[in-house]
């Protein structure tokens, strides 16, 4: 034990280089100048001159790992990170693994897992989905973004779909609600689609908008949990007479016109042969909508920064302001002019130097994380986690759900990125913060370390046994290298870097891996994957 502490305290100092500016800025930092290389580091440096804050941009070896997670959810291995940190073509070789990798499978698991959250995709309590129905709905999402389907589309596909929630996966929106009163759905459209919480509207501005979700309805089917969700233009009617037993019942009261009033406070009395939330949806979707795009272009910034121009990104509201509204302004004039394209708008800001920043702020003052000037140290999240853990070493973890249902069965080989349904899950996910998907809020998903984590991690039978028997730590160990390159790849495929001359150093001193034979070989190369695993370097992104 008193060995592991040895090594654990080597991988410790080695990841706090990454913090400190003095030591290792070779390695974690790029030489290269800071300079506008388009609109949104001109906007972000307008903002960081007068505060005094000088940003560094990151090395290869920490966009390489930044670039795989932040895109695709997953490590990259020691292969890819190898070969685009010893590519020599500095100019062009970021923005080209940048195409490649909105192109993985990956993404698609990856940002599923993201609209998971905000939609609430989940089978059991407090949602109530059901398996059928969950998996349709995250079949949908998935096939969706796999498509790139455009955003505006997206939305709209999800506010106006009608049919079985088997069967039809967008209805499942609907599904997907608590509180099914009219009031109660608006919240959840503002919620999602306006980054707004209707907790803090006016009560006006929620009972206009309601009436535009005043007709949904729903209808269950002869099939097991199957419902029906449909526009029902008769809800709210009552009959005109209560009919006497064995007549048929009479026709509902006429409908007086409704008038709908949207956020904005345009009023509109709504037709009565059309579906009010299709009415809804147009207004929602126009590039003049004042809430539609700014909110998810805050929200797509979010996810990729670690924090919103608009803090939280599903907090939008009058005194809550961007930090930078020319920034904001630009990103929504970006997302119209192509057409609602997600990947158009992820691939401007990966590409930007903003994005591109070292998480060493410079100088060290709170408003440089407010102001984007440094990429926001944020920890893993766990399914991308315990996903990275099982990448490392081999190994594979067990996924189920607390009510056995069809589709509860996991292969071994699927990642937790790609988990359907917020139900099926893991001791791991459940302490490390995976988000319960009950409200659709950002903030239910929480990421920092807690101290039964850091205790599983350093004290667990579950990663003790994946570090000694994972198959992919063998294969390192029992490939013939020499003891140095079996270093190497240990930290090429945990923290996607090449270890410094100064921790080859420190781990000779400790007794390098091979020296004292097979089984000692073995014994070192899983305290060093140990200590590696356990650093800071490892568990967040930087």
């Amino acid at each position: 034990m008193m060995r592991r502490l040895l090594v654990l305290s080597l991988a410790m100092v080695a990841a706090a280089q990454a913090a400190t500016p003095k030591s290792g800025a070779e390695l974690y930092e790029s030489s290269a100048a800071v300079t506008a290389q388009g609109e949104i580091d001109r906007l972000v440096l307008a903002r960081l001159t007068p505060l005094g804050i000088k940003p560094a941009l990151c090395s290869d070896e920490v966009f390489v790992r930044r670039a795989y997670l932040d895109v695709i959810g997953t490590l990259p291995t020691a292969k890819e990170a190898r070969e685009f940190i010893e590519d020599p073509d500095t100019q062009g070789k970021r923005g080209r693994l940048i195409d490649r990798l909105l192109e993985r499978d990956e993404f698609a698991d990856y940002w599923s897992m993201k609209w998971g959250d905000v939609l609430r995709i989940k089978a059991e309590f407090p949602v109530n989905l059901w398996p059928n129905a969950a998996q349709a709905y995250h079949r949908w999402v998935r096939a969706s973004l796999a498509q790139n389907k455009p955003y505006d589309q997206f939305a709209r596909e999800l506010l106006t779909s009608s049919g079985s929630n088997f069967r039809v996966g967008p209805v499942n929106f609907y599904r997907a609600i608590q509180n099914r009163t009219p009031e109660g759905i608006t919240a959840a459209v503002a919620l999602a689609f306006m980054g707004s919480r209707a907790d803090t509207w006016p009560s006006n501005r929620l009972a206009g908008m309601a009436v535009f979700f005043s007709q949904v309805g729903y209808k269950p089917t002869r099939e097991w949990k199957e419902e029906n969700v449909f526009w029902d233009p008769l809800a709210g009617l009552s009959l005109t007479n209560s009919p006497a037993a064995g007549e048929a019942p009479q026709q509902p009261a006429s409908r007086p016109p409704q008038v709908g009033v949207f956020p904005d406070g345009t009023r509109i009395e709504l037709p009565a042969d059309r579906d009010p939330r299709e009415v809804f949806a147009d207004w929602l979707i126009s590039p003049k909508n004042p809430w539609f795009t700014r909110s998810i272009v805050n929200r797509l910034w979010s996810w990729l920064l670690g924090r919103g121009i608009i803090h939280e990104p599903d907090d939008i509201r009058e005194d809550n302001p961007p930090t930078n509204p020319e920034l904001l302004a630009y990103l929504e004039k970006e997302m119209i002019a192509g057409r609602y394209d997600v990947k158009r708008l992820l691939r401007l800001i990966l590409n930007s130097q903003t994005y591109q920043f070292s998480s060493v702020p410079r100088p060290p003052v709170e408003a440089a994380e407010a102001n984007f000037g440094s990429y926001a140290l944020r920890r893993l999240d766990a399914e991308v986690l315990i996903d990275a853990i099982n990448k490392v070493t081999g190994t594979s973890d067990l996924y189920t759900s607390a009510i056995p249902e069809p589709f509860t069965y996991i292969p071994a080989d699927m990642p937790a990125i790609a988990l359907a349904d917020g139900s099926i899950t893991s001791p791991f996910l459940a302490l490390f913060g995976r988000s319960a998907r009950a409200t659709g809020m950002e903030n239910e998903r929480v990421n920092r370390m807690v101290p039964a984590q850091w205790l599983h991690l350093l004290n667990s039978s579950h990663i003790q046994r994946k570090l000694e028997q994972g198959p992919k730590l063998r294969a390192i160990v029992d490939s013939g290298r020499k003891p140095e390159e079996m270093v190497q790849e240990l930290y090429l495929t945990i923290l996607s870097r090449f270890p410094t001359v100064e921790e080859v150093k420190a781990l000779e001193e400790l007794g390098r891996p091979g020296r004292t034979g097979r089984t000692k070989s073995r014994e070192d190369c899983v305290d060093i994957a140990w200590a590696l695993i356990n650093s800071t370097e490892f568990l967040y992104r930087h």
